[in-house]
């Protein structure tokens, strides 16, 4: 046994439920893969390896799995959280048909920035110009899969509370998002994917749905979408297709294994039954729900078997956070700390489940050997982080993004002390910068 790399004395975090903590362990991968997950012990001495990292003190996991983002709306960061509602349905703020390519670039490549020093490896990304978006995000060295929002809504009237159609446009998102398909599938080395993206029940028609749903079917590609996120959305799609959200998604055929919804808020009790049954993923948003005034019935939802993994939405990338609000959120509706709510579900929502929604289980996720050589190594040399009884518990409570030290994607080492390997991030924040401040002075000129 001879590795490429070695991560060698620190606690691991597995994710395997045979062996969830390693501590003195050493992580080694070959090529892409990893080829051991273990105690130090149990290897000689001197290190079979080509290169030895040194980590005591450190915690190693696997890579996040973020499953539901728009990198582009960082531009949004300290002002959606106070809007009560998304930006496609807000008056005044800059929207997607106002961004230039260049300045989707800009501002992607700042939530991928994010979101890959604070621990994701993956990200599921939709919104405008992925065409150019998502091979920016991913020379990073991110997985990414992604897709331009699919509607057939006039966006530039949503926000005045008019939903108007046009066949026309989603035949162009489908045909943009095919064109991508051929560009991007399996592209930089296999960590580009495209995705379906129908952006909601109620910015899209049913005809366009099911246009939807016949594509999945064809390609087997994942679908990305939102669902029950408003009352709005509820009142909008009971008025125009006389049922809830979750009953049209089942009427047209996307209910599916295949789905990943965002939000999943305001559900029926036979609404949780039916996502239950069909196999889809909740993408569970607890920060930007609750900041939001609301919470997602994630208790109703695991009991009735649901899956639920984890996402930021546009919010900070910050995983950790993320796992830490699910907790609260749905301690918050129990009433009490309960076995069923407890770090590892946080933790195994945050990695294992959203590489089962991704279709890759079978290799991502988890810090087993054969699986893909993605892993997150926190620095615990902190007092917030000392002292350290319970590894999983101080990672979901006391933890941050900002403690992520290293971060490899591939066997690859992408961000080194934090900072990334394969980008300038002070270029980067400038360039979001200026992009931002470009786009929210049209959107004051607009209004």
């Amino acid at each position: 046994m001879r590795f490429d790399t070695a991560i060698v004395g620190a606690t691991l975090l597995t994710g395997d439920a045979a062996v969830p903590v390693v501590r003195d362990g050493v992580l080694g991968f070959a090529g892409n893969r990893i080829a051991f997950a273990g105690p130090r012990a149990h290897l000689p001495d001197a290190i079979p390896a080509s290169r030895v990292i040194e980590a005591a003190g450190r915690l190693v996991t696997p890579g996040f799995v973020n499953v539901h983002t728009h990198a582009v709306l960082s531009l949004m960061r300290g002002v959606a959280l106070d809007m009560g509602f998304a930006p496609a349905y807000t008056r005044g703020v800059p929207r997607g048909h106002d961004i230039t390519e260049d300045e989707a670039v800009a501002l992607a490549r700042l939530g991928a920035l994010e979101a890959l020093t604070f621990g994701s490896t993956v990200m599921v990304d939709s919104y405008v110009h992925a065409h150019v978006t998502l091979p920016a995000m991913a020379a990073l060295g991110l997985r990414v899969w992604s897709c331009t929002r699919f509607h057939d809504v006039d966006f530039t009237r949503v926000h005045e509370g008019v939903w108007r159609h046009d066949p026309a446009i989603g035949d162009a998102c489908i045909a943009a998002t095919l064109d991508l398909m051929k560009a991007q599938e399996g592209a930089n080395n296999g960590r580009t994917h495209v995705t379906l993206a129908p952006h909601a029940p109620d910015t899209c028609s049913d005809a366009l749905l099911t246009k939807v749903a016949g594509l999945a079917r064809e390609t087997g590609a994942t679908i990305w979408t939102h669902l029950s996120q408003s009352r709005l959305e509820n009142q909008v799609i009971s008025e125009r297709s006389g049922c809830t959200p979750t009953q049209l998604l089942e009427r047209v055929g996307l209910l599916t294994d295949k789905l990943i919804a965002a939000h999943c808020i305001y559900l029926t009790d036979d609404d949780i039954a039916r996502l239950a049954a069909s196999g889809m993923t909740v993408a569970h948003v607890p920060k930007g729900n609750a900041t939001g005034g609301a919470m997602a019935p994630t208790p109703k939802l695991k009991q009735a078997g649901a899956r639920i993994a984890l996402a930021t939405d546009n919010l900070t990338q910050d995983m950790t956070e993320a796992m830490r609000w699910s907790l609260a959120v749905a301690r918050l509706q129990i009433g009490s700390v309960s076995d069923e709510w407890q770090p590892r579900d946080a933790f195994a929502m945050a990695t294992q489940a959203g590489a089962a929604a991704l279709g890759r289980g079978h290799e991502l996720g988890k810090l087993r050997p054969g699986y893909l050589a993605d892993c997150v190594v926190f620095d615990f040399r902190h007092p917030h982080l000392t002292p350290l009884i319970d590894p999983l518990g101080t990672l979901v409570h006391d933890a941050c993004g900002r403690d992520v030290e290293h971060v490899f994607v591939d066997g690859r080492q992408v961000v080194v002390d934090g900072e990334p390997m394969f980008a300038d991030a002070s270029n980067i924040r400038a360039e979001a910068q200026r992009a931002a401040e470009a786009l929210w002075a049209r959107a004051g000129a607009k209004a």
